[in-house]
């Protein structure tokens, strides 16, 4: 059920992402007065699960149906096949007025839309453009005046980054909505009194159990739970912690980045071990453990945090030990027998770490939405760049669409499927305007070529390109896949 929730939830929101994505072209195409010819949600590989057109005034349906053809092989006035140099049939477009009157292609001037079956993206397919259709029949005809070759460089400009724009706003959007819905939780660099909790990497690294960080890279911190990413995307060299009221530097190697990338628990704020729960039939209980009691002691060692009171539960499995903690304005010490799994059952939190509130009213919202969706795409592009570095080998931790899928929670949690929808829209657009042939940026930079030249590339470089585009995204879409086998299967 945990993976289905996953599923869906990432299915929702992949869908929501392209069909916004394709608008944006969709929309500067119809504003520029050029023919989309199709908008799928979705790839309709042979078939679609369903398409819609407006024919006559009335939409008509197709459910599970094969691809229209209006092509067909070339034949001599013997009715023989031609066949280009390779030996391989040449093709044409097939005349209009020798369509079936239930062939959609025989009415070119409004758009067919529909849902494809393989959920990998989607696309807007307008007329006289090179894309991932590779649609080499059409491109042989005469440029007609409503396709995409025919208009002005900066109009096919706007089309090719209406994508990017919109996903944008879309992340903008979601931002306002979630500011203004739930708010803004944080814990407060400040307030985190006890200091951090470190793991074994971090301890390697040179931080201590009860650190606290002052500044990355001389910059003062205000979120504590922005830290670890920030050291990351940063690439933080120096940072400065108190430790035992005495300020000193903790080096950060480029070697480092990846592992702290991997590293869930490189630093936590250190929690005090107070009972929030306590387990049926477990040995806190039958020791007589109950909520809100505080530890502070074990077989007379002070210990009253986690990091050190649950290492000793590992090391002292089946043995009794002499618990002293806090009730009320009590102090009691009991003894617990520990059992061979090392835990006694209990739940801790701890009311000393405080949890930093912030509200928006509907305004206030918008703002601080319009800086969240910038900085998350600084931030992506920072990401982006820790890629192409070898030291950090921050590019082995780049997945396919099932690490993206796996970050969304096994429980449908509306507020954490728009957060991650918001960062997927900006990854969705900051990937999409790369100047890589085959992507929207690749097509942009094309355009712009031709604005400052004042001309246009070939269109069988175009085609060239796209094909080049394509096999590169490919490779790295295997290269991901890869990942992904390695981090999910093999380890």
């Amino acid at each position: 059920m945990e993976i289905l929730t996953k599923i869906l939830q990432f299915t929702l929101s992949l869908s929501i992402l392209v069909t916004v994505h394709e608008l944006g072209h969709f929309f500067f195409a119809r504003l520029f007065k050029m023919r989309v010819d199709k908008f799928y949600l979705f790839v309709n590989a042979y078939i679609s699960i369903v398409r819609f057109k407006k024919i006559n005034s009335k939409w008509q349906a197709k459910w599970f149906a094969r691809n229209d053809k209006s092509t067909r092989k070339k034949l001599d006035a013997n009715g023989d096949k031609i066949l280009d140099k390779k030996g391989r049939p040449e093709i044409e477009l097939i005349p209009l007025e020798e369509l079936s009157d239930d062939n959609w292609y025989k009415y070119p001037k409004t758009t067919e839309w529909g849902i494809g079956w393989l959920p990998l993206g989607g696309y807007c397919k307008i007329s006289g453009m090179i894309d991932e259709s590779m649609d080499r029949e059409q491109m042989k005809q005469l440029p007609k005046p409503w396709e995409f070759r025919s208009k002005p460089a900066w109009q096919r400009l706007l089309v090719m980054i209406g994508g990017v724009m919109f996903n944008i706003i879309l992340a903008i959007l979601i931002y306002w909505g979630i500011l203004f819905a739930w708010g803004e939780n944080y814990i407060a660099n400040k307030d985190v009194k006890n200091g951090i909790s470190c793991s074994a990497f971090a301890k390697e690294t040179g931080f201590r159990n009860g650190d606290k960080i002052v500044s990355l890279d001389g910059n003062p911190v205000e979120k504590f739970n922005e830290i670890q990413i920030n050291i990351i995307r940063d690439r933080i060299k120096n940072v400065e912690i108190e430790r035992n009221g005495e300020k000193t530097i903790v080096h950060i190697a480029d070697t480092c980045i990846s592992k702290i990338l991997k590293d869930k628990e490189f630093i936590n704020p250190r929690m005090k071990f107070i009972v929030s729960g306590v387990k049926e039939e477990s040995a806190a209980q039958k020791a007589g453990i109950q909520k809100n009691d505080r530890i502070i002691a074990i077989n007379s060692q002070n210990m009253q945090y986690f990091d050190e009171i649950s290492p000793f539960m590992s090391e002292n499995k089946q043995q009794t030990v002499a618990i002293k903690l806090v009730r009320n304005s009590d102090t009691l010490v009991l003894p617990v027998e520990i059992p061979e799994s090392g835990i006694i059952g209990v739940g801790i939190s701890d009311s000393t770490l405080k949890l930093t509130h912030v509200s928006y009213g509907f305004f206030e919202a918008l703002p601080a939405g319009i800086n969240k969706g910038f900085d998350g795409i600084k931030n992506y592009i920072k990401e982006l760049g820790l890629m192409f570095s070898p030291k950090t080998e921050a590019y082995k931790s780049v997945g396919s669409v099932i690490a993206i899928g796996n970050i969304f929670p096994s429980m449908w949690n509306w507020e954490q499927f728009w957060k991650l929808t918001a960062l997927l829209s900006i990854m969705l657009a900051v990937i999409n305007i790369l100047p890589v042939p085959a992507l929207d940026g690749g097509h942009a930079v094309f355009a712009i070529y031709e604005i400052i030249f004042r001309r246009k590339p070939s269109d069988k470089f175009l085609e060239k390109a796209q094909m080049a585009g394509l096999l590169i995204l490919l490779c790295l879409m295997a290269f991901a896949l890869s990942n992904d086998i390695i981090n999910f299967v093999i380890k």
